[in-house]
């Protein structure tokens, strides 16, 4: 029964040195496969999905708490477009309209409650405030897939604990003729 526990012993401990020899073998393996993995991740794919559909590139970084500000975004600038181009096409109806003998029902109320100087001004404005908004649109746009792009490059940016200040005496010597100067090193170690 001795030698069997003897046996059994020794085998045992020959388990755990074999495990603790090559444990660093199969942890460096894994870290390779997920280094693997990390370097995967796509800058120029993030860009791409962005483009392709305002949104997307963010999921890709796992941003999603982005998406729905981004297309907020959009239905702001939606609403936007869609208001300023109704009143664009009033005022512009209403600046237009010239009535004659078979045609004497103007298109809308603007025609009677504005004159032709506050038609043509509501008119300008209106097409201005349109214009400035499809740019607006247009800026929210290349900012998605500017952000999708930064997110990706800084996906496997590495964020330490080891936020310190270091604060040591120093002793300068700038040169071999002139007598040493005391001061104070200050070292941040993002």
């Amino acid at each position: 029964m001795n030698i069997k526990t003897n046996i059994s012993r020794k085998n045992f401990l020959i388990s755990i040195l074999i495990c603790l020899l090559f444990s660093p073998i199969f942890v460096n393996a894994q870290n390779s496969e997920e280094t693997k993995a990390l370097k995967q991740h796509s800058p120029k794919k993030a860009t791409l999905y962005s483009m392709l559909l305002p949104g997307l590139g963010q999921a890709y970084n796992k941003k999603y708490w982005k998406i729905p500000i981004i297309y907020a975004g959009f239905g702001v600038m939606a609403y936007f477009i869609s208001f300023n181009s109704t009143e664009y096409h009033k005022f512009r109806a209403a600046y237009n309209f010239e009535p004659s003998g078979t045609d004497t029902i103007p298109p809308n109320n603007y025609y009677y409650r504005y004159d032709k100087d506050a038609l043509a001004r509501g008119r300008d404005d209106y097409r201005r405030n349109l214009e400035f908004t499809y740019i607006i649109t247009g800026i929210w746009y290349v900012l998605n897939i500017v952000d999708a792009s930064v997110d990706a490059h800084l996906f496997n940016y590495d964020i330490s604990d080891d936020l310190s200040l270091r604060i040591e005496p120093v002793i300068h010597q700038p040169s071999f003729f002139t007598e040493p100067k005391p001061g104070i090193k200050i070292t941040f170690n993002f």
